[in-house]
């Protein structure tokens, strides 16, 4: 995932050496939680299983193989480009420690920041609500200004 310009200053100015050595030196190009390879169509099932062509069998969401039958409908299975990037574990960018950063695929990155992502959508309505209560009239509603125009 790309780095926003206006949080580049947070990340060090080897960043792009540092994540190419976590994802394609430490990792082998494979996601670090589902084993799922970099730059590749891979299908799925939608619940995290996925089907890995090297090996010829399916996978649990979290990289394990699974050796019973998997009955799905052929209509479920769908496909993804898988594109690792290297995350923080903490979701602090100025913390690049080795044991602190993971190469994962974009599923397992938004499963990681699922937390962080809830959090930051809290915050936003709370500031959103804030600065209403702040700078708008409460006696106005938003019905009597429509019924103006």
């Amino acid at each position: 995932m790309p780095i926003r310009p206006e949080n580049r200053w947070l990340y060090p100015i080897d960043w792009d050496q540092l994540s190419g050595t976590v994802r394609f030196g430490r990792a082998g190009s494979r996601c670090e939680a589902c084993a799922r390879p970099h730059l590749k169509r891979v299908a799925h099932l939608g619940d995290g299983r996925w089907w890995d062509t090297a090996v010829g069998c399916w996978r649990t969401g979290h990289g394990r193989r699974i050796r019973r039958k998997v009955a799905f409908a052929l209509e479920s299975v769908r496909t993804t480009y898988v594109v690792l990037a290297c995350a923080h574990l903490d979701h602090d960018p100025g913390n690049s420690a080795q044991d602190n950063l993971r190469a994962l695929c974009q599923r397992c990155h938004m499963l990681n920041d699922a937390a962080e992502h809830r959090w930051q959508r809290w915050w936003n309505g709370f500031r959103h609500r804030a600065l209403r209560d702040l700078y708008e009239d409460p006696r106005i509603t938003r019905e009597r200004i429509a019924h103006r125009e």
